[in-house]
């Protein structure tokens, strides 16, 4: 059974993408999250399938995840988890602007750091889920310097990682994200209506994370229909 490991998936597309890989037979999804439970419902048929591990990525502990993996591979990490900060630049304070970097560039590299031993077993991939706000170019909005400047971080990141582990047989690939419908769009642009649902865009991302990386390696992927 492959493991695939995916922070941030109490809720929006984390939380979608986890019941579409749940579908796929010998997959075994181990969700990370601060909760001590599940705070929606999810259908699992074989419990051998699906773990949860109470864990803060915040705090850079991963400890009960490497004891739970034991000598086995990790055929996927998804670096998914984030968290946004809608402000000013200006009122901004140095703790906010720590949480979501700390977040969503710090915990990725800690966590990537504590798993490779596992994914150069399986040969497995990383897949790090960006934002089309941290592409260079793209359209950037009024409130939103610390998230998505921290975005471009992990894109970054992403490309220099695929470089450093390529001889170890380790893709690494971001999915840079657009405008999709869930809490997180709704405290950036509030009132905004995307085109996209959760479950729409965690098709696709579980298509990429099964299937389609190979033919990737050090590349963010546009993935957006439509930008604020």
């Amino acid at each position: 059974m492959k493991n695939i490991v995916i922070t941030g998936a109490s809720r929006g597309i984390g939380f979608e993408l986890t019941k579409v890989l749940l579908q796929i037979p010998d997959i075994h999804v181990i969700v990370l999250s601060r909760a001590n439970h599940l705070p929606q419902q999810i259908e699992i048929h074989d419990s051998s399938k699906f773990t949860w591990l109470c864990l803060d990525i915040s705090q850079h502990v991963y400890s009960p995840l490497v004891e739970l993996l034991g000598d086995e591979g990790v055929f996927a990490l998804v670096n998914n988890a984030g968290v946004l900060v809608n402000k000013p630049f200006e009122e901004i304070s140095l703790d906010e602007l720590q949480k979501v970097y700390n977040v969503n560039v710090f915990s990725s590299f800690t966590l990537i750091q504590a798993v490779l031993p596992h994914l150069k077993r399986a040969k497995g991939h990383i897949c790090n889920i960006s934002s089309m706000g941290g592409i260079n170019g793209s359209a950037k909005f009024p409130g939103l310097s610390a998230y998505s400047s921290s975005k471009g971080a992990l894109s970054i990141l992403t490309e220099c990682l695929a470089e450093e582990f390529k001889e170890m047989g380790i893709h690494v690939n971001g999915l840079a994200l657009g405008a999709v419908q869930t809490e997180m769009l709704s405290e950036a642009f509030p009132g905004y209506e995307a085109k996209t649902q959760p479950s729409e865009m965690a098709n696709y991302m579980a298509r990429f994370i099964i299937s389609d990386y190979p033919m990737y390696n050090g590349k963010i992927l546009q993935v957006s229909n439509s930008t604020p």
